[in-house]
């Protein structure tokens, strides 16, 4: 105590033990972060881009998203098979959403994005990833009838034309011959395959544990994929194994399918869809940068310009 009958408080070990106690170690507090979670999410999905594009002379893309989910697959199974038995049920009752949602975003998505990359750089698939939400928008939109507000529709439209920037390469011309990169065309198809993969979220089976609901998509997503594996196998196309290769394929399946998809859920349970969502945008930075320091993309003007048109419309489109 003070002199003055004042009782001093947290200097002793009684008093300052139980409160070291009850504060979480700093690292703890940091991956409670939604924003950090997000983020690191969004990260990973770039990483991806870049991935599969500096490694496609190495494992063929069919072949890199079934081993991708495999792995994916096998990490979540032990998370998912606990909530089986009690929500079988609710499984089987939601099996045709189930199965659009496993042909769509496991199926689909990345098989498209893999096989963009083999024609078409990091940078531009990134790019041209960010252009998911505005598609997602107008998709809701023509099926849903989601009506947009006058600055929504303008975003709408600033945005495609920062996309047709990007696939043109800034040369009109190639729009107007249809003479389009082969790799661009796949990752459009990529981007809408999510977009609708998005939208048909709202069918859903409900009160399905998240970790069952990816472990059932990822197997469905393997069962239409195996065959189309097995076709690129028997074309002769392998995977060319060595240290890097296995590194990759460790990267896709532990880091953008597993754990970005737990990071993502929870980063969306804290902060809502709407601000959530809007990290996707975070992917032409990131994958500008990796593919700059990686596999030595420089950006060039039209980039840049399919940036600044991309933002520009996702802003229009989501400010209130």
């Amino acid at each position: 105590q003070h002199r003055s009958g004042r009782r001093r408080v947290g200097f002793t070990p009684s008093s300052a033990t139980p409160a070291f106690r009850h504060n979480p170690p700093t690292m703890r507090k940091l991956f409670a972060n939604p924003y950090l979670l997000l983020t690191l999410t969004v990260l990973s999905w770039s990483g991806n881009m870049v991935i599969g594009r500096g490694i496609r002379g190495d494992i063929p893309p069919l072949t890199l998203a079934f081993w991708r989910w495999v792995i994916a697959f096998l990490l979540v199974l032990p998370l998912a098979l606990p909530h089986l038995k009690t929500q079988w049920p609710l499984l089987k009752k939601g099996w045709k959403p189930l199965l659009v949602l496993g042909l769509l975003g496991v199926g689909g998505y990345n098989t498209f994005a893999y096989l963009a990359l083999q024609h078409t750089s990091a940078t531009n698939a990134t790019l041209l990833n960010s252009f998911i939400p505005i598609a997602t928008i107008a998709i809701s939109w023509a099926f849903l009838g989601k009506h947009l507000r006058r600055p929504e529709a303008i975003g709408v439209f600033v945005s495609l034309c920062g996309a047709l920037t990007i696939v043109s390469r800034g040369d009109l011309g190639v729009l107007a011959n249809f003479n389009l990169n082969l790799g661009d065309i796949w990752m459009l198809i990529a981007v809408l395959d999510w977009a609708i993969y998005t939208v048909a979220l709202a069918w859903r089976p409900a009160g399905v544990h998240p970790m069952l609901m990816l472990g059932s998509t990822i197997a469905i997503g393997l069962l239409a994929l195996g065959p189309a594996y097995a076709w690129e196998m028997a074309q002769g196309q392998h995977i060319n194994v060595h240290l890097g290769s296995l590194a990759a394929l460790a990267y896709v399946g532990i880091f953008p399918s597993f754990l970005g998809y737990i990071f993502y859920n929870k980063g969306i349970a804290e902060v809502g869809p709407n601000k959530g969502s809007l990290f996707i945008h975070l992917m032409p930075v990131f994958g500008t940068l990796l593919s700059f320091l990686f596999l030595g993309e420089v950006p060039l003007w039209y980039h840049y310009t399919g940036i600044a048109l991309i933002f520009s419309g996702i802003w229009l489109t989501m400010k209130r």
